[in-house]
């Protein structure tokens, strides 16, 4: 995700990447540019956002040098424990932070279609199937799961089913069912590309706004 963040990020004109972060052991030449390891973070040249797809034991490091500078956050990590989801609540008093499972700005449309639809048709039953490739772990995925507290919010009781096949990149269809009708909500992933974009579709949106935890669809037609 680093090396296709600073692929995609280079094609932009709204963002200039001024250092990438990376352990000590990486490879400049394999990321295209000088980098500074997680453990001399202090001496990164200054930045307005930073763009977070590390692992737990990175994560707050870099959390808390947006929060000493005053820059805005955007973190995909997963697998964080309790304090570092309480150490990204209490950043969100001094600067715009957004985490995310997923940065499909697509998904970040579902997420607001299922709330809605959930809230409209109220005792319909609702069933959420998602599918990867055989190497995903995690049922159901994160995805899943932050769709279904979608339809949660919107009084639903979702219910979920998992596949795991082949080289399947991500779908994910939300299914309302009533008497003699029924609404599906999909959407298919065909590239990983998509969820870099979507980040820094964030990281170009952030930065600026109050301080305050956001979500993707907080910024879709921003950036």
């Amino acid at each position: 995700m680093g090396q296709t963040l600073l692929r995609l990020a280079a094609e932009r004109d709204d963002l200039r990447v001024v250092s990438a972060v990376a352990p000590t052991t990486a490879d400049a030449g394999l990321l295209g540019q000088p980098f500074h390891p997680v453990t001399d973070l202090e001496n990164a040249p200054d930045f307005d956002v930073a763009v977070d797809f590390s692992l737990p034991a990175a994560f707050e490091a870099i959390l808390s040098l947006c929060a000493q500078r005053g820059a805005a956050f955007v973190s995909g990590t997963t697998g964080l424990a309790a304090q570092q989801q309480r150490a990204l609540q209490a950043a969100s008093r001094f600067v715009p932070v957004l985490w995310s499972a997923n940065f499909s700005l697509g998904v970040a449309v579902l997420d607001d279609l299922v709330e809605r639809a959930a809230a409209a048709l109220k005792a319909w039953d609702c069933d959420i199937v998602e599918a990867h490739h055989t190497r995903k772990l995690d049922a159901p995925s994160g995805t899943a799961l932050a769709l279904g507290a979608a339809a949660q919010r919107g009084g639903a009781d979702p219910r979920y089913a998992s596949l795991r096949a082949g080289d399947i990149v991500g779908e994910h269809l939300v299914q309302f069912a009533g008497p003699g009708e029924r609404i599906e909500l999909i959407h298919r992933a065909t590239n990983r590309d998509i969820f870099a974009r979507g980040a820094l579709h964030a990281a170009a949106a952030l930065p600026g706004r109050a301080a305050g935890s956001y979500r993707l669809r907080d910024l879709l037609g921003n950036g």
